[in-house]
């Protein structure tokens, strides 16, 4: 076995730990910021790194919510809210997500997408290509009575890359062809809703895409922290606090770094009708005849 896999293999061994603690956590009543800092804590304390923050994106929000710095809010029992985390080893990423819905309000909706998960996984192995898979999705979801969403996809994973360039779609579309070895984050989104989402109007969440350097004292400093420790893997907008020590000097640094092209952002990806969306998430390794399922 490649020292990759082993990478990906005790990155995956953390993921599982540290989503058993999230699946007990994460419930009613809990601030948001603690939820997301409580997952990001035990990554570290069980000896790997953040693959990228924690996300709990709410209800009609599919994807790339973050808590802010002071962010205040609190999960609701009617909350339908998505713990999607990464974890890393030697830059060898787990990307898994999971749906919590405490009323259970909207069970048949997170059904869905765990259905569409387990149909797909079943459907993947060398040879097939990625519309097979978006076909066993979006039936699993359409059968359910709901809309997969069709413009968020799961995604290849490299060493350092958590989008590595092939899409896994929630809908049959694509000709790649699954191959032995190949690393993916599979991910079915649900909804009740249209099947799209767009950009919101909140961005918590960046990652590095040039890496010149800059002139403001503070984005300098950013910069910094963002070579040591994340490279080219996304981070929260609130994990520069630490570094620089208020939240005007934190903002200050992301506009300046944004306007030069040195940063990209990740903003909130909400349902385009305000649909309820659910997500199931893990990843895998292609084999011969199956995948292995590392969370």
């Amino acid at each position: 076995m490649s020292d990759e896999h082993l990478h990906y293999l005790e990155a995956a061994r953390v993921a599982a730990s540290v989503r058993e603690i999230a699946e007990d956590f994460v419930k009613p009543g809990v601030k948001l910021l603690d939820a997301a800092e409580k997952i990001e804590s035990e990554i570290q304390s069980q000896g790997a790194f953040m693959g990228f923050q924690a996300c709990l994106s709410l209800n009609e929000a599919a994807a790339h919510d973050t808590p802010a710095m002071n962010d205040g809010r609190v999960l609701k029992d009617s909350d339908v809210v998505k713990v999607d985390f990464g974890v890393h080893v030697e830059g060898c990423i787990i990307d898994q997500a999971f749906t919590f819905n405490a009323s259970n309000e909207h069970e048949k909706l997170v059904s869905a997408s765990k259905q569409a998960l387990d149909d797909a996984l079943s459907v993947m192995r060398a040879g097939k290509t990625v519309k097979d898979v978006g076909q066993a999705i979006s039936d699993a979801i359409t059968k359910a009575g709901f809309r997969p969403i069709e413009n968020l996809c799961g995604h290849s994973l490299a060493p350092w890359v958590v989008h590595a360039g092939v899409s896994v779609p929630n809908v049959p579309v694509g000709d790649y062809v699954l191959k032995e070895d190949d690393v993916f984050a599979v991910e079915p989104f649900a909804t009740n809703g249209a099947g799209r989402v767009e950009d919101g109007s909140v961005t918590e969440i960046y990652a590095l895409v040039d890496d010149r350097g800059a002139r403001l004292p503070q984005s300098r400093n950013a910069l910094q922290w963002i070579h040591e420790q994340r490279q080219t893997l996304p981070f929260a907008k609130r994990h520069l606090l630490p570094v620089l020590r208020s939240e005007a000097s934190v903002n200050l640094a992301v506009r300046d770094l944004l306007r030069q092209g040195i940063l990209r952002e990740y903003p909130i990806l909400n349902e385009v009708n305000a649909g309820m969306v659910s997500q199931a998430e893990t990843t895998v390794i292609v084999e011969k005849d199956s995948v292995r399922v590392l969370v």
